[in-house]
């Protein structure tokens, strides 16, 4: 990081120094070149007398210390437990830490199982890269709901060659500008709001958005599943006063297979926090699976929709309408804070109107009906049908109209 012309505090590059030596020593001497100060942080799972380069490495019995069972849970000689135990050691190691300008990692697919959970667990916005075998592949495990730039390798990570000195150099590069450079510093006095959109429930949101960016900061998460949980986790932190939940549709993939599922703390941060809570049915009519041909085959013979060549959606089902309404409503039946769900009567997304490919009033009315029975309706926990549909102007302007009453105390 940088503040006035001094660069604060250091590069932390992680990695095995039993298997990934040379590329650790490699990309630190890289960064620390351009005069940005760096430190191996190795993770290695065995023990072993520490190395000639060990005076700017901090050693894995340094980090295994910091395991809340202590050292012994770390070095078990026993790979998969040792693995996991030093990712939780590694966690709460760079947690405790206040000299961090940047996080790099290097590893095989062991070494990112056991550093990506503790870049997770790092505040947004700090750089951090992971430099892996596995990044071509679903990153999603690994990222979550973080910042974490993945980099492939592209060749193993077996000492150096023509190519893997390119992309360790560029990942240095990369990673010694980011922690050089801050963006210029913004004060925004307004108070930050968390909104969900898809595609399909744009208009609404776009909307919505342009109502209050008066007032509020609007921070719009794409429901992908990683985005649900990247504005909880923001939630959470306090550094959201308010959530417009317009799109739910992580639930639908939650609890039919898709390929953008939330997790069971979905509403989560709501239920934790208190903040005011505004939500919807948004593309609740779907569930996202991938190429046409990915489509389980159990499902092959619903009603889908390529909506490009790598997403194909499956219109929900009476069945699948009654589960999704009766697991929101227990999420919102755990609520304290101002709830308002808005049930949008003419349709869940741009397919859910009258002529178009996912238009299902049968369906939509068993969601509607699910949560009415679920839900324990208080003054302070409403559902509230409106006879739009979610992307008309008039449902936008409620739930803006509605969420800027709750955040000022009035009762609406």
């Amino acid at each position: 990081m940088q503040e006035g012309d001094s660069i604060v505090g250091r590069i932390y590059i992680i990695g095995t120094c039993d298997t990934k030596a040379v590329e650790l020593r490699y990309v630190h001497d890289l960064i620390t070149g351009q005069g940005v100060p760096a430190v191996i942080v190795d993770v290695s799972t065995a023990l072993r007398a520490p190395g000639p380069d060990s005076a700017d490495t901090i050693p894995p019995t340094a980090i295994a210390a910091a395991h809340p069972d202590g050292t012994e849970a770390v070095f078990t000689r026993r790979r998969g437990s040792s693995i996991a135990a030093m990712a939780t050691a590694l966690r709460h190691f760079l947690c405790a830490r206040n000299d961090i300008s940047g996080v790099l990692g290097i590893g095989g697919s062991g070494g990112t199982a056991l550093i990506a959970p503790a870049l997770q667990a790092l505040p947004l916005g700090l750089p951090k890269m992971m430099v892996s075998t596995v990044a071509s592949g679903n990153v999603a495990a690994y990222v979550g709901g973080s910042d974490i730039a993945m980099v492939y390798s592209v060749t193993d990570m077996e000492g150096l060659n023509r190519l893997s000195r390119r992309i360790l150099a560029n990942a240095a590069n990369a990673m010694a500008g980011m922690a050089s450079h801050l963006p210029p510093a913004q004060h925004d006095p307004r108070p930050a709001v968390g909104l969900t959109m898809f595609g399909v429930t744009t208009p609404c949101v776009e909307r919505i958005v342009s109502n209050l960016d008066d007032t509020f900061d609007c921070m719009v998460f794409h429901a992908t599943g990683t985005g649900g949980r990247a504005m909880e986790r923001m939630a959470d932190s306090g550094q959201l006063a308010g959530i417009i939940d317009v799109t739910t549709t992580e639930i639908c993939d939650y609890l039919s297979g898709g390929i953008f599922p939330c997790d069971g703390d979905r509403l989560g941060a709501a239920i934790r926090t208190g903040v005011p809570y505004v939500g919807s049915c948004g593309a609740l009519d779907m569930v996202n699976f991938g190429a046409p041909d990915t489509v389980p085959a159990h499902y092959r013979n619903r009603r889908l929709l390529e909506h490009n060549p790598q997403i194909t959606l499956m219109r929900t089902s009476v069945d699948e309408c009654q589960a999704i309404g009766e697991w929101i409503g227990d999420r919102l039946n755990q609520c304290r804070g101002e709830v308002r769900f808005f049930l949008p009567e003419g349709g869940f997304s741009m397919l859910d109107r009258m002529g178009e490919p996912f238009y299902d009033p049968q369906a939509d009315q068993a969601l509607f009906e699910a949560l009415e029975r679920t839900v324990e309706q208080t003054p302070r926990r409403r559902l509230i049908p409106l006879p739009y549909g979610v992307n008309d102007a008039a449902f936008a302007d409620t739930l803006a109209v509605t969420f800027r009453s709750l955040f000022n105390g009035e009762n609406t």
